[in-house]
């Protein structure tokens, strides 16, 4: 079994749309009993709420049904649970530096790092712009299912 996390700021769109789309990839290559896939906040701002209305109604028109989910923030006790910590953009990787205090065994990585593209997953809720998001998100999920 694998174990994922995926991470963002309030865990209620890129971490939670992460989470839907490799959940639905691992699905289709019919690989579910390798992986349990979850995510998490680095912040406390959204927690118990659902996943933003843009990230839903993006998943929607992908036809990439949305996780049962409420937003939690991650926890320090959580980092030996997980095989892969993967968090969406610079302030997330500051926000799991306070959390973690380190990254002993190397489990920590940026999405897109997966990727032949680097950089960071722009935050929909300041840019508004949840189809740039998930093209970044598919792209980084793909990648990862890949060399998993």
């Amino acid at each position: 079994m694998i174990k994922i996390l995926f991470i963002c700021h309030g865990n209620i769109c890129r971490s939670t749309m992460a989470e839907s789309v490799f959940t639905e990839l691992v699905r289709r290559a019919g690989r579910e009993s390798e992986f349990v896939i979850d995510s998490a906040a680095t912040s406390t701002e959204e927690i118990g709420n659902p996943p933003h209305h843009g990230t839903v109604e993006k998943l929607a028109e992908v036809g990439i049904p949305v996780v049962p989910h409420r937003a939690r923030q991650v926890r320090r006790e959580e980092y030996d649970h997980w095989d892969r910590i993967v968090y969406m953009d610079a302030e997330n990787a500051r926000g799991l530096r306070r959390i973690f205090r380190s990254d002993p065994t190397g489990k920590i990585s940026r999405l897109l790092d997966w990727t032949d593209c680097p950089g960071d997953v722009a935050d929909p809720w300041y840019t508004g712009n949840f189809d740039a998001t998930y093209r970044d998100v598919l792209n980084g999920c793909t990648a990862m299912l890949e060399q998993l």
